[in-house]
C-alpha cells in the first residue's frame, strides 16, 4: 500500500507541467470565446485528444494505474486553472467512465469506456445521467423506470434526466434507472445506452450562470430498449443485491452514490484550480496596480486578503490530496471526500469573490477574467451533492447517527 505524501513523484511532476502547458497555451486564449458562445468546444477537446489528454488511455493511467490517487487531482487542478468550462468539456466524459468502472464488470469496462472517448481522429463523448427534474440531491426520489423484458432479454427505460453534462449530445449515456421502486435508492441500477439507440433524445439545454462552454441538458428516455448485457454488473449480480436488501441484509451502495464517492475529491480539485487562477491573477494585479502613489499590495487590507486566499488554497489542496489518497486505498473514515469537496467549493467561491474585490470595478467587468471565474466557481457548491448534502454526509459519518 502506498504511503500518503504531499510530494509528487517525477511522473506526476511531468504530467503537471504538461497539462499546465496545454491550459496556458490552448485553454486560456479560447476561454472567453467559448464562454460567450455557450457551445460545446469541439475544437479544444479535439486538440486535447490529439496530444493524449482526452482519451481512455489517459484516464486509465491517471485513475486506475496510480497507487497514490493524486495524479487525477493534479491534472484536474491544472485544467480548471486554465478554464472551468473548457475543463469540464474535457473531463465531463470521465463521469460516464467512472460510472461504468464503479458498477460494470471488467468486460463492460473494457468494451464501453473506450467507446466513451472515441479516437484522437474522431472523438466521442460520454454522459452520466442520474439527476432528475424533481430529484437531484434526493436520489431516493428518482422516477426513471427500468423494466426487464424477459422474453426479449431487454431493459426498457422511461423518464427524464436533468442537469446532465454532455446530455443528449453524448455517444454513450450511462443512465441510473429504478428497477424496484419499493426499495428507494437501493432499488437502482445503471445502464449503458449505446450510440444511436432509439427513444433517447435531448430535452431542454440549460443556459447557465457559469461553466458555459460545458454542455448541460435534459435527457429524455421514451421506451428506450437496450440489450440485457447493457445492465452494468449483470442481472445475476443485481438480483443477488436486491434479494439481500429485501431480506434486510447489507447491500452495496446505490448506483449514483458509487459514482459520486469516486469523483468527489476530483470535483474539489476543479474548484481548487479556479481558486488558484483567481488568486494568482489578483496577486499580480495587486503588485502592479498603483493607488495613492504605491502598489495596492502595500496596503494591509489588500495584502491580508491575499494572505488569507493563499492560506485557504494550500489547506484545501492538502484536504483534496489526502481524500484522493484515502479513496484510492479504500480507507475513508469520516467522509473525507465530502469534506474536501465541501471545503473546496466554499474556498473557490470565497477566493473568486475576494479577487473581484481586489480588482474593484474592473473585477466586475468582462474585460477581466475574475468575474468569469467567480461565475464558474459557484457550481461547485451545488453539483455532485450540494453544500448541505456534504454536511449531511459528514455529520452522519462523524456521529454514527442517521441524521435527517
Amino acid at each position: 500500500m502506498a504511503e500518503f505524501s504531499m510530494e509528487l513523484n517525477e511522473d506526476q511532476l511531468q504530467l503537471q507541467k504538461w497539462v499546465h502547458g496545454f491550459a496556458e497555451d490552448v485553454m486560456r486564449p479560447n476561454a472567453e470565446e467559448w464562454d460567450e458562445r455557450e457551445e460545446f468546444p469541439y475544437p479544444v477537446v479535439e486538440q486535447a485528444a490529439q496530444i493524449g489528454l482526452y482519451g481512455w488511455e489517459f484516464m486509465a493511467e491517471a485513475m486506475m494505474n496510480d497507487p497514490t490517487g493524486l495524479t487525477m487531482p493534479v491534472a484536474i487542478e491544472e485544467l480548471f486553472w486554465g478554464d472551468a468550462g473548457l475543463g469540464m468539456a474535457i473531463m465531463g466524459t470521465g463521469l460516464a467512465a467512472a460510472g461504468i468502472a464503479a458498477s460494470g464488470t471488467p468486460e463492460q469496462v473494457m468494451e464501453w469506456v473506450p467507446q466513451c472517448y472515441g479516437t484522437p481522429d474522431k472523438i466521442a463523448l460520454g454522459a452520466f445521467a442520474a439527476s432528475e427534474p424533481d430529484a437531484g440531491s434526493d436520489v431516493g426520489g428518482y422516477r426513471t423506470s427500468a423494466v426487464y423484458d424477459e422474453a426479449n432479454d431487454e431493459w426498457v427505460l422511461n423518464g427524464t434526466k436533468a442537469w446532465i453534462t454532455n446530455g443528449g449530445i453524448a455517444d454513450v449515456h450511462v443512465v441510473v434507472g429504478v428497477v424496484d421502486p419499493s426499495l428507494g435508492s437501493k432499488g437502482h441500477a445503471s445502464f449503458i445506452i449505446p450510440p444511436g439507440t432509439k427513444g433517447l433524445s435531448q430535452g431542454q439545454k440549460y443556459k447557465k450562470h457559469g461553466i458555459r462552454a460545458s454542455h448541460t441538458a435534459e435527457v429524455v428516455l421514451d421506451d428506450v430498449r437496450v440489450p440485457g448485457n447493457c445492465l452494468l454488473g449483470g442481472k445475476e449480480k443485481l438480483d443477488e443485491r436486491l434479494a439481500r436488501v429485501r431480506e434486510g441484509k447489507p447491500g452495496n451502495a446505490q448506483a449514483a452514490m458509487q459514482t459520486f464517492e469516486a469523483t468527489r475529491p476530483s470535483v474539489g480539485a476543479q474548484a481548487l484550480g479556479i481558486a488558484r487562477a483567481a488568486y494568482e491573477y489578483s496577486l499580480e494585479y495587486a503588485k502592479e496596480r498603483e493607488a495613492f502613489g504605491r502598489p495596492i499590495i502595500m496596503n494591509q487590507s489588500i495584502a491580508f486578503m491575499l494572505a488569507d486566499m493563499a492560506t485557504e488554497i494550500e489547506a484545501t489542496r492538502g484536504m483534496i490530496w489526502r481524500a484522493a489518497w484515502l479513496g484510492k486505498q479504500r480507507k475513508f473514515q469520516n467522509a473525507e471526500g465530502s469534506m474536501a469537496k465541501l471545503k473546496a467549493g466554499r474556498v473557490a467561491t470565497w477566493v473568486t469573490e475576494r479577487a473581484i474585490q481586489i480588482l474593484g470595478g474592473y473585477g466586475y467587468t468582462r474585460e477581466y477574467p475574475v468575474e468569469r471565474w467567480h461565475r464558474d466557481a459557484k457550481i461547485h457548491d451545488i453539483f455532485e451533492g450540494t453544500e448541505q448534502i456534504q454536511q449531511l454526509v459528514i455529520s452522519r459519518a462523524i456521529s454514527g447517527l442517521r441524521i435527517e
